[in-house]
């Protein structure tokens, strides 16, 4: 009986003193806005979670501002899809009653592997297309190809002229004309000459005609 009378009391005392520690401890409004540690821009929907507080969850708004209570010294947990976890805790020593902090975020990138789509729904297809296909040239082939007198004539059809071409063509006119500079054309419809040999030579052919009669 003196045993459980004891006992009884040291639970009364551990309780007493339980609560007197925990309705000591000093309780803040904890504020922050949650920001892009890179870009500076807002983090929306985050969700911090206190860990010291049995893990209870909070979510910041669509602005990244989350407020609620909380103690000095908890351990905060910011969570977001796309962003690595970051564990921050509050400072012990706050004489406000409030507390402000400014979260920054980064961004986590994952590689994915890569992903190549064939275009052969079963391996039966792909075995088929791969008979039909044709084998393609090697570069000895491809270079005859390339030099025969179809591919250079086709080329030169479609082959807009290079400056080099353009330049030798305009060298060439400029040449012919500075050596016919001199050289007047004159029209034979002009030439009395020309007419006195027709003349003569119709005279000539009628002559001939009438000796002939």
């Amino acid at each position: 009986m003196k045993y459980s009378l004891t006992l009884l009391l040291l639970l009364l005392i551990s309780s007493a003193f339980a609560q007197q520690t925990t309705g000591s401890k000093k309780l803040i409004q904890f504020t922050g806005i949650i920001t892009d540690v890179d870009s500076n821009t807002v983090v929306p929907y985050v969700t911090v979670t206190n860990l010291t507080n049995k893990g209870q969850r909070y979510a910041a708004n669509y602005k990244g501002y989350f407020s609620f209570i909380a103690h000095p010294g908890d351990t905060i947990l910011y969570t977001a899809v796309g962003y690595r976890d970051l564990l921050l805790p509050i400072p012990t020593q706050i004489d406000d009653s409030k507390y402000t902090a400014m979260v920054k975020l980064k961004s986590e990138i994952v590689n994915l592997p890569t992903v190549r789509v064939y275009p052969w729904a079963t391996v039966e297809e792909f075995t088929r297309d791969f008979m039909a296909m044709k084998i393609a040239d090697d570069d000895f082939s491809i270079a005859i190809r390339n030099v025969s007198q179809e591919s250079i004539s086709g080329l030169i059809q479609t082959l807009p002229r290079d400056a080099g071409e353009i330049s030798g063509i305009n060298f060439r006119l400029n040449h012919d004309r500075a050596l016919n500079k001199n050289m007047v054309q004159t029209n034979p419809l002009l030439n009395p000459f020309a007419w006195g040999k027709l003349m003569q030579s119709i005279f000539k052919g009628d002559k001939s005609r009438s000796e002939g009669n």
